[in-house]
């Protein structure tokens, strides 16, 4: 082959590998024009000098704080320094210092409710005896402790009869034990339980209990495994008596015929200091 063909050959090669080499990648992005690199630059600008500011002014308000305190201290402590001052010189006189106590506004209502204990002692006049009650503002309806519980009509109206449903730790008048009580039914109120739901009467009974003397609504069913024959809900304690939970049987045990006398209920309160019923 003549060598001048062999040096166009190659002369060809190299200015198709020149051009290879200088193409540019399609997946590069295009070069910033010099107006987008400027814009970009004066936001980066904004946004540090956003960033600054916002510290300083955090800063400032740290500092500002901190001052107030500072001054709120010194200020206490030169309180404190003329109160010591004062009683230094009470002492020197030989002088109690007068505290004066801040009394506390009462609340007007409560003077006019009766204090009970999570535990009374409760009388039912037309039952006949007295019977011992727990008080929980978690019941609605207070309840009352029955058996045999019957229904029937009188004059057109719902009736019930029943007995007391009493064990032999429960203190009442013994000869009203076994006695039947009838009375008018009220309403019935539905139980809803993990057994199921049931429906059970409601009357209303005359109760003492110290100085309150009100008809109660009691709904009718058997506590007799319960510590309480009697349970006083908040229905009957609203706007007439609030309770201290620490304290138990703040009134005195009524009396009727046949039972014992009210200052014979210590003995039979004494059993239910470690009460913990419901």
């Amino acid at each position: 082959m003549r060598p001048g063909v062999l040096w166009l050959i190659a002369g060809l090669s190299l200015s198709i590998a020149g051009c290879a080499a200088t193409q540019p990648e399609t997946n590069q992005p295009p070069p910033l024009s010099e107006a987008s690199f400027n814009s970009r630059i004066l936001e980066l600008e904004s946004q540090l000098t956003q960033q600054c500011d916002t510290r300083i002014n955090l800063q400032q308000r740290q500092l500002d704080h901190q001052q107030a305190l500072t001054a709120d201290m010194r200020e206490v402590g030169s309180l404190l320094r003329y109160l010591r001052q004062d009683v230094q010189q009470l002492e020197a006189r030989g002088e109690e210092p007068v505290i004066i106590r801040e009394e506390c506004e009462i609340d007007e209502s409560l003077t006019t409710k009766t204090l009970l204990g999570r535990s009374e002692w409760v009388g039912l006049p037309s039952l006949g005896t007295y019977l011992k009650a727990r008080v929980d503002s978690g019941a609605n309806t207070s309840s009352l402790s029955a058996a045999e519980i019957t229904r029937f009509e009188r004059d057109g109206e719902d009736w019930v009869r029943f007995k007391l449903a009493l064990n032999d730790d429960d203190v009442a008048v013994e000869s009203q034990r076994d006695e039947w009580v009838e009375a008018p039914i009220v309403r019935r109120v539905r139980i809803v339980q993990a057994s199921g739901e049931e429906s059970r009467p409601v009357i209303s009974l005359l109760m003492t209990l110290g100085p309150i003397r009100e008809n109660v609504e009691f709904t009718l069913n058997d506590r007799s495994h319960l510590d309480y024959p009697v349970l006083l809900g908040r229905r009957f304690l609203m706007d007439i008596a609030v309770i201290d939970v620490a304290d138990t049987y703040l009134h005195e045990r009524p009396e009727f015929p046949g039972g014992e006398p009210a200052d014979q209920a210590a003995e039979d309160e004494a059993v239910d200091e470690d009460d913990s019923e419901e």
